[in-house]
């Protein structure tokens, strides 16, 4: 049991450390395509990788008889999870990719982005799903995190910021609308329906706002190759893989090292560097998202 632990705990630090460097691709892939061509592209990949990946998955753990008429009777809750969490992670990617592109830090884009860790909770109240004190010490901390962060001399707000704290927010929906369909449909089916979804609605913007060549992507080949294939389809599948029977305080921590990762890749590979302000920022979002994971003392509460 321990050895199984450890693998699932290295999994899932894999996989941080794969979307921690994914900022770094979607902000290298800018110099090539556009936004919206950028992130079409990514989630058709992602999509056709979780194919393969979902074939394994049922040769590997074979659903029982029981699940597989629990799969057939909630058929139009998958595909209509998956529509709403396509269209969530459509919008939600779109301002990140406007935002990294307009934002000077790879890394200050992974610390906003990890806001939706704080959000998630704070909206769940909206469904009677109760905070502990440590989720609102962790809002206070990050409010005064993303302050140092993003606000400027004359308390202004960089528009590419602004666009990072929506897509957060959309991010937290996004987390909601799945922890609402998850429990009643594959969880992998789900994400390879959504990547499909998100694909085709960037393509509307693409077509209309840009001008996407074929030059283009394959100069722009490996960051796409990496944001589609690793940080979607395979990322996701080693998050599912990584979870299971892991405790999921522990898992969310683990996870959550990715905004750290960011900081560390737009240094080592884009040479970029946070002011001591920027700094701190970091680590005071670091702790509240820490403290948004820890166990809520409350009994009875559920985990949004």
């Amino acid at each position: 049991m321990k050895n199984v632990q450890l693998r699932n705990s290295l999994l899932l630090l894999l996989t941080a450390f794969i979307w921690g460097v994914a900022f770094v691709a979607q902000s290298v892939g800018m110099d090539y395509v556009g936004p919206y061509t950028f992130n079409s592209v990514r989630f058709f990949l992602g999509g056709i990788v979780l194919i393969p990946c979902m074939a394994f998955l049922k040769k590997v753990n074979p659903p029982s008889e029981e699940e597989k008429r629990k799969q057939e009777l909630n058929k139009k809750s998958l595909i209509l999870g998956g529509i709403c969490c396509g269209i969530a992670l459509c919008v939600a990617s779109c301002l990140q990719q406007i935002g990294i592109m307009m934002t000077d830090s790879v890394g200050k884009a992974g610390f906003i982005t990890a806001f939706y860790i704080i959000i998630v909770p704070v909206l769940g109240l909206c469904f009677k799903k109760k905070c502990g004190v440590n989720i609102w010490i962790g809002v206070v901390l990050a409010l005064v995190g993303l302050y140092c962060l993003c606000i400027q001399e004359g308390f202004s707000v960089k528009p590419g910021d602004a666009l990072l704290f929506l897509c957060a927010f959309m991010f937290s929906i996004h987390i909601l609308v799945i922890d609402h369909f998850s429990p009643l449909v594959d969880g992998v089916k789900m994400s390879c329906i959504q990547f499909f979804v998100s694909g085709i609605l960037c393509a509307v913007p693409m077509f209309l706002l840009e001008q996407p060549r074929i030059g283009q992507l394959l100069a722009a080949w490996q960051p796409v190759l990496y944001a589609g294939i690793l940080s979607c389809g395979v990322a996701y599948t080693l998050q599912i893989v990584g979870q299971k029977g892991m405790n999921p305080t522990v898992a969310s921590l683990i996870l959550s090292l990715e905004s750290v990762i960011s900081v560390l890749a737009g240094l080592v590979i884009l040479h970029q560097k946070l002011s001591p302000r920027e700094m701190a920022g970091c680590v005071l979002m670091f702790l509240a998202i820490l403290l948004a994971q820890l166990p809520q003392k409350t009994a009875g509460e559920e985990r949004p």
